[in-house]
C-alpha cells in the first residue's frame, strides 16, 4: 500500500525556517514527482512547489524563500521554508505524481498519492 508520510510541521516566528519532510513507500519520487501544496481552513488547497525530472516549479509567493528537494535514496521530499510570514499558516501536503516520467507541476489532478498533511504556524 502506498503511503506518504508528513512531518517537520510546528509552531514558528515570523522570519524563521521549517523543514518539512515527505518519506515514500512505493513509487519513487524521482519517477513520479512531487509536489507540496497548502490549505487554509475554508479556502481551497493551492500549489506551493513540485519537482520532476525537468526541475522545480514555485508559487510566486513561496520563490525565494521555499526551496524542494528529493532524497532518491530515502524516497524523501523536502520542503525548505525560509522567511515564513504569519500568510504561510496552513495545513502542508504533500503529492506524489500518477504517471511515470511525468511532470506534474501545479496540478492537482495529477497526483494520485496524497499526505495526511502536517501543519505548519507562523506567529507574527
Amino acid at each position: 500500500q502506498v503511503q506518504l508520510v508528513e512531518s517537520g510541521g510546528g509552531l514558528v516566528q515570523a522570519g524563521g525556517s521549517l523543514r518539512l519532510s515527505c518519506a515514500a513507500s512505493g513509487r519513487t519520487f524521482r519517477m513520479y514527482g512531487a509536489g507540496w501544496f497548502r490549505q487554509v481552513l475554508g479556502k481551497e488547497r493551492e500549489f506551493v512547489a513540485a519537482i520532476s525530472w525537468s526541475g522545480s516549479l514555485y508559487a510566486d509567493f513561496v520563490r525565494g524563500r521555499f526551496t524542494i528537494s528529493t532524497d532518491n535514496a530515502k524516497n524523501t521530499v523536502y520542503l525548505q521554508m525560509n522567511s515564513l510570514k504569519s500568510e504561510d499558516t496552513a495545513l502542508y501536503y504533500c503529492a506524489r505524481g500518477r504517471r511515470r516520467g511525468g511532470n506534474p507541476g501545479a496540478t492537482a489532478s495529477l497526483y494520485d498519492d496524497w499526505g495526511q498533511g502536517t501543519q505548519v504556524t507562523v506567529s507574527s
